[in-house]
């Protein structure tokens, strides 16, 4: 479950210097808007029965969130695609085995614990046959599906992309199997919808290029407009992925599986591309992943320097830390007031969103883990940037500002029992209360 929140010092060491008793009167942070946050579940070239989670604030940068984030219970995981539902969780689904007929379900309330839901058996000839890589698509009528490959003759077969739907809320039941329309030797099929065309990404798997194809219906009928070298980025390419970025162009990801690369390119309109470009860091390591974008934090720009929050509900109390916990308390003495200021800097994460350093003693963050808020030493790692790292949002309540977690979207810094932690946002009037507070002038 989430994890807390970070305490920042933002991007500066010359502030860290200058943190005492001293008010900093400075001016608040611009707007500037939500934080992207893309999350990859990937299998890698070391393992096909163990899912890795990485992060990143730029979709180019991957650190590892967790490796061996989640095993089945029989069968491997490849392939794994990722999406957020509406009832708030993460699922996963992926391909069970080389041959057979069923595809995988998980969930997850944090993107970094996955529980098994499911197998469900979708393929064509039992054991004969071959399931492939399932990916996510919701369409603009709500609908969400599952787009898949199968094959009715095993590894060597001729591959054709299916889809199911789910046929109620908690997607645990779903449609028959439904051909999309895209011919057979056609794989790892990848669907995304701009306006009202309907855009889908496949592995022609007898010349082995990544084919583009359009639509006005996800069933067809389906025109190839990219086949052939078309975009030049050469053959034995697999895998295709795609996400928006947040200037509203497109990237699309890919495996040079030969040469064990991955790769993206670019395009602002799904048709004309830019040449591949390696993939730092992970080419060579993870394999057929898929990326998730979520929007952290909105337009609300949070008062920088050295700051107090007083809680919303219980404006006598502030938030401080106390033996390396986060508390919300009444503040009396020297000492409490010192431990109830922070200085509120750019997020270690991403500079669009916050941290909080403890100015007694400096050079400490507040951050979560295991959903609680503790203040610790940076120690360099990608995991201490994301659990430090809050994104400013107008509050929950009504008033004052709320902070979200980062690295853990609809969670939010709150207090309960007088104790802070991040919780998600379920809804109710006790949290959005909870999670809402006046930023101060410092109070030491």
């Amino acid at each position: 479950m989430p994890i807390s929140r970070r305490l920042l010092t933002a991007a500066v060491t010359g502030l860290l210097a200058g943190a005492t008793l001293t008010a900093v009167t400075a001016q608040p942070a611009a707007a500037a808007g939500p934080a992207p946050h893309f999350l990859m579940t990937a299998f890698t070239n070391s393992s096909e029965s163990n899912m890795y989670v990485y992060d990143s604030s730029n979709a180019t940068n991957y650190d590892l969130i967790r490796a061996n984030a989640y095993t089945p219970p029989s069968g491997l995981i490849r392939d794994p695609s990722i999406m957020r539902h509406t009832d708030g969780y993460y699922y996963i689904v992926y391909t069970t085995n080389w041959t057979g007929n069923t595809i995988g379900f998980a969930r997850s309330t944090d993107h970094v614990t996955w529980t098994f839901l499911r197998n469900v058996t979708v393929g064509l000839n039992g054991a004969t046959g071959s399931t492939w890589a399932p990916e996510w698509f919701k369409d603009t009528d709500g609908s969400v599906n599952v787009i898949f490959s199968a094959s009715s003759t095993g590894t060597a077969g001729q591959f054709q992309p299916y889809k199911i739907t789910a046929t109620n809320g908690d997607l645990s039941a779903w449609s028959a199997r439904t051909a999309i329309g895209i011919p057979a030797n056609h794989i790892d099929t990848f669907v995304v919808k701009s306006g009202s065309t309907y855009h889908a990404f496949a592995k022609n798997e007898t010349t082995k290029y990544i084919e583009h194809a359009t639509a006005g219906s996800l069933t067809g009928p389906w025109t190839f407009t990219g086949t052939g070298n078309w975009a030049g980025w050469g053959s034995g390419l697999e895998g295709p992925a795609l996400v928006q970025l947040p200037n509203g162009s497109w990237r699309l990801y890919f495996d040079q599986y030969g040469a064990g690369r991955y790769y993206y390119a670019d395009s602002s309109n799904l048709n004309t591309w830019s040449a591949k470009t390696e993939l730092p860091g992970l080419s060579g390591t993870v394999r057929h992943f898929t990326v998730l974008r979520e929007n952290v934090g909105d337009s609300t720009a949070v008062p920088t320097g050295n700051r107090s929050l007083r809680s919303v509900n219980f404006p006598d109390r502030y938030v401080r830390h106390r033996n390396s916990l986060g508390y919300l308390e009444p503040v009396s003495t020297a000492t409490d007031r010192l431990d109830a200021t922070f200085t509120i800097g750019a997020g270690l994460a991403n500079g669009n969103c916050y941290t909080f350093q403890s100015v007694n003693p400096a050079g400490r963050y507040l951050r979560h883990a295991n959903n609680r808020l503790v203040l610790a030493a940076n120690d360099g790692s990608a995991t201490f940037r994301n659990d430090a790292t809050f994104c400013g949002r107008a509050g929950l309540s009504g008033s004052g500002t709320s902070f979200e977690s980062y690295n853990y979207p609809g969670f939010y810094l709150r207090h309960y029992n007088y104790e802070l932690r991040i919780d998600r946002n379920d809804g109710s009037a006790a949290l959005k209360s909870d999670a809402s507070f006046t930023v101060t002038a410092p109070l030491g």
